[in-house]
């Protein structure tokens, strides 16, 4: 059963290899040039920086990730890759899983690599950047399991961006709200214990969840 997740991962991974510059590099330059736009726009007061620098960079992560879900399906209901996907043996909801995963190889994992680096640019401390890595890394895969399944609702769409942000964004908010919350209550010499496993319930909750609501969507949405 594990061959044809791989089988989608890899594929997924190699169309993305072939055109980064639709994911990852798209991605990664917006989230830099929005949080290094904030950095320089506080410069004169740093003391102020250090406070909404973590909601900044979360901010900035959020949007970015948002930036390729259009495509997560779009692509594949085009060339009738989808339809195959639907009359395939394998469980639609693996097939979904696999390209979660490859959607977030390619978008989140280079959000969380590249976050250190933004912490420092905005003064952070070393705990700080720590801290702010790890909501990441327990984040951005529900971002993609969330937009998996926005993206589900409006694949026959013709241009679903707008729609597409108005049916996730709102679902990411608590994330959001939570991650820079750990953040400042750990610059305030607070316990985060309670927001970390928040977010590490919000992570086995979407990955128990979303890609078998993911599936039933696509069979509704597609296969109508």
């Amino acid at each position: 059963m594990s061959s044809p997740f791989m089988a989608i991962l890899v594929r997924d991974l190699t169309l993305v290899g072939r055109n980064p510059g639709e994911h990852a590099t798209t991605t990664i330059i917006f989230f830099v040039v929005v949080t290094t736009l904030f950095a320089f726009a506080g410069n004169a007061d740093l003391s102020l920086l250090q406070i909404i620098g973590p909601t900044v960079i979360w901010v900035a992560a959020l949007l970015a990730a948002m930036l390729s879900l259009e495509g997560l399906f779009k692509t594949d209901f085009g060339d009738g890759t989808l339809d195959q996907m639907l009359t395939s043996p394998c469980p639609l909801s693996m097939l979904v899983s696999a390209k979660v995963a490859a959607h977030w190889i390619t978008t989140g994992l280079p959000l969380v690599i590249v976050c250190p680096f933004m912490g420092i640019l905005m003064g952070l401390d070393f705990e700080l950047i720590l801290i702010l890595t790890a909501t990441l890394g327990l984040s951005t895969p529900v971002f993609s399991l969330i937009g998996a399944f926005g993206a589900s609702l409006v694949v026959a769409h013709k241009k679903p961006g707008v729609l597409l942000s108005l049916l996730t964004l709102p679902l990411c908010v608590p994330i959001l709200i939570y991650s820079a919350s750990a953040v400042n209550a750990a610059a305030a010499g607070l316990p985060i214990t309670g927001h970390l496993s928040l977010l590490a319930g919000f992570f086995v909750l979407s990955i128990t969840i979303l890609p078998f609501a993911t599936a039933g969507a696509i069979r509704i949405t597609a296969g109508s």
